[in-house]
């Protein structure tokens, strides 16, 4: 697989991108054999703001397929963008 590049400024977390567009998402290096894909769910109301509620949790292959490896839900972003950091990162240790 040919190494991609991504041009343009983005929010960077851990040393890896983290790209959100709508409702989704995506921390992690295309390159790399996974990545984090996270969904906001739902949302709640917390002193007039809206903030992400229940959030799905997904570790995806870069493969061709984007298969599934891992899969789960969390409350709140922070929880949910912590245990899929943990998650990553054991999947690509292995």
């Amino acid at each position: 697989m040919a190494k991609e590049t991504i041009h343009g400024k983005y929010l960077m977390y851990q040393g890896k991108p983290l790209i959100r567009q709508d409702n989704a998402y995506v921390w992690g290096d295309m390159n790399e054999r996974a990545v984090l894909f996270l969904i906001v769910l739902s949302n709640k109301e917390i002193d007039g703001q809206m903030v992400p509620d229940d959030i799905l949790i997904q570790v995806l292959s870069t493969g061709e397929k984007h298969e599934v490896l891992k899969q789960g839900q969390k409350k709140g972003l922070f929880d949910a963008l912590d245990i899929g950091t943990v998650w990553l990162k054991k999947e690509l240790d292995q």
